[in-house]
């Protein structure tokens, strides 16, 4: 079942399941990924350890990487109608916005404004909705040391603003998935139901819909 969009992009809160579900996603409809390379970034682990000094210099190395990554979304070869990516043009703003001082983040959205106004856009966002309370038990799960510093307070301001940032896009299609405590790649009815969400035909417009 191929959804009826040729940029489909996932995104979600560390430990959502993202990236595990855009290349689940890309092998079922035999589609291009576009994966984000946060691993390798000498930014992030120093963030997590002194935010104030380093998230203007995190935020800047991201906003970089994924300008350069979405710019060949729209070289899109004939073989690979569709592309899954792991994150959206919009994810830079959500998290400069949480992380920057009022002066760096208005000169962050002037950048942002001139890199990425010509680049292409989902025709879907897929955001993965999940309780706080699990967003923790994830990121304990991963066992990634930097990321088990990172307070609640600060989660939950990423996830309202993401919340915020999505309402208030024009023109495009998002559709929050409130996967209610499941587990996309165990449960074997949840996928097949957000499967037949994500591939159903939209207009443009806010969506929310629960597993």
């Amino acid at each position: 079942m191929k959804p009826p969009y040729g940029y489909v992009a996932v995104e979600g809160l560390i430990g959502a399941g993202k990236t595990t579900l855009a290349k689940r996603l890309a092998a079922e409809w035999d589609a291009a990924m576009v994966l984000e390379e946060f691993e390798d970034n000498p930014f992030l682990p120093r963030f997590y350890e002194d935010p104030a000094r380093h998230a203007f210099s995190l935020e800047l190395s991201f906003l970089a990487q994924r300008y350069h990554q979405l710019k060949r979304v729209g070289e899109r070869s004939l073989f690979n109608p569709i592309t899954v990516a792991d994150y959206s043009i919009g994810k830079s703003l959500v998290f400069a916005g949480a992380t920057l001082p009022p002066d760096e983040h208005e000169l962050f959205r002037d950048l942002y404004a001139i890199m990425y106004g010509g680049l292409p856009k989902p025709e879907l966002l897929v955001y993965l909705h999940l309780p706080m309370h699990l967003v923790r038990e994830r990121i304990r799960a991963r066992g990634r040391s930097y990321e088990q510093q990172i307070g609640e307070a600060y989660l939950e301001q990423l996830q309202q603003r993401y919340l915020d940032h999505l309402r208030k896009l024009e023109g495009g299609r998002v559709l929050v998935v409130d996967l209610n405590g499941k587990d996309l790649l165990k449960d074997r009815e949840a996928y097949p139901r957000f499967l037949k969400m994500v591939s159903a035909p939209r207009e443009p417009g806010y969506y929310v819909e629960q597993l």
